[in-house]
């Protein structure tokens, strides 16, 4: 009898939730009814790791395993499950209705987590490794510009308090020219003066040093980023730090968006229904990932400022009675759906490498064939360097340089 029971035990589905932590991760399991089998904390080691897919498959056969945090706490075990064959489910954490209904504890999220993967409430595939590089060289970058900027700040509150004689030689000057000029000074005068000149000196260091950091990082992630997908590095308007940003948001699987409206969703780009009655409206999506959105919107004002298509949208959509705001809007939802394109099909990106040896060769400055298109030199300097994708000016650029 007991053996039977066991044997029944292995072989009925069953599914698994995560509730992971820094140094934990609990893990519960649930029948396909959705009944409670059993749950067990493990830790987060390779040994902990293997203890728990182990207790998930003593159960049954595992049909999936939701995991709070796939990208963050319970990246490890989401890499070890999925080496193991196991199909894992990203899962958010549980509404605070909920929450606040049956309270919270370790055993109860990943209850949760388990049922979210059952009923299919949570279908997303976590994000693989392809970005980790990517994730993480765009946080460095991120934080050493807002380590410079509040250096920045804490040189403006030292000047503003400043001796008259230090804050009048100083406090005139603005951006680089201040950075460069207080990190050559050479403190000296009485105690209060060498005191303030020495923090000045030390902050402008730490400015110059963060700047440099910064360049660095941004070289880094460029190559990284150009490697992983050119298509959305090559569009207009996209730079490292945007398509970093969008390679982030959206995974290195493409699979886990399955539409562009989902995307643009994920974004905060698409609107939101609030009908209601007689009402039949939509209203501003406030959800979503902001810093994605945030990267939708400086790729909308760069095309809004230099692309002539984009510029004459504007122009249309403003003669037409609506505000810069709601064009933006519109724009964000537009770039959205192009971003989709980028993040989820290979995009060939024409080469652009022979236009400045070609320039070079009929001694063609850069001054005279940006003269010629009646673009600024630096369009041309962009182009050829492959940092600016315009199809059509490389095209006639290189038929005019055969030509010249």
């Amino acid at each position: 009898m007991t053996a039977a029971v066991e044997e029944d035990t292995v072989g009925q589905r069953v599914f698994g939730g995560v509730d992971s932590h820094a140094d934990t991760l609990h893990i519960a399991v649930i029948s396909d009814n959705g009944g409670h089998l059993a749950d067990a904390e493990f830790t987060t080691t390779a040994a902990g790791y293997a203890a728990a897919l182990a207790f998930l498959n003593a159960h049954g056969h595992v049909s999936a395993v939701g995991v709070e945090g796939t990208s963050s706490y319970g990246a490890g075990f989401t890499r070890t499950a999925r080496r193991q064959g196991l199909h894992v489910i990203e899962v958010n954490r549980p509404d605070r209705a909920e929450r606040r209904r049956i309270g919270k504890s370790d055993p109860i999220d990943a209850y949760a987590a388990a049922r979210a993967a059952l009923s299919g409430r949570a279908h997303a595939a976590p994000k693989d490794d392809a970005i980790a590089g990517i994730r993480a060289l765009h946080n460095a970058a991120r934080s050493a510009v807002k380590a410079r900027t509040a250096a920045l700040n804490q040189i403006g509150h030292v000047l503003i308090s400043a001796p008259e004689a230090i804050r009048a030689k100083y406090g005139r000057l603005t951006g680089r020219a201040r950075t460069d000029a207080l990190a050559r000074l050479r403190p000296a005068g009485n105690a209060v003066n060498v005191a303030v000149l020495t923090a000045l000196k030390s902050l402008a260091q730490r400015v110059k040093e963060l700047t440099d950091e910064h360049k660095a990082l941004t070289k880094a992630l460029d190559a990284d980023v150009t490697a992983h997908n050119p298509g959305l590095r090559a569009t207009h308007g996209v730079g490292p730090d945007t398509a970093a940003q969008l390679l982030v948001t959206a995974g290195g699987n493409s699979d886990r968006m399955r539409s562009e409206a989902s995307f643009a969703a994920l974004c905060g780009a698409a609107p939101v229904p609030a009908s209601s009655g007689k009402t039949n409206r939509h209203r501003l999506s406030r959800g979503g990932d902001r810093a994605a959105n945030a990267a939708l919107y400086r790729i909308a004002l760069v095309r809004m400022s230099s692309d002539p298509r984009t510029r004459d949208y504007v122009t249309r959509q403003t003669t037409a009675g609506r505000t810069k705001k709601e064009i933006i809007r519109l724009l964000k939802r537009a770039i959205a759906r192009e971003m989709f394109r980028c993040l989820t099909t290979a995009v060939l990106v024409p080469g652009t490498d022979d236009l400045r040896p070609l320039r070079q060769s009929k001694n063609i400055t850069l001054t005279a064939a940006a003269g010629h298109f009646g673009v600024w030199p630096a369009t041309i300097s962009t182009l050829e360097r492959g940092l600016r994708r315009d199809d059509a000016l490389a095209h006639a650029y290189r038929d005019w340089l055969k030509a010249a």
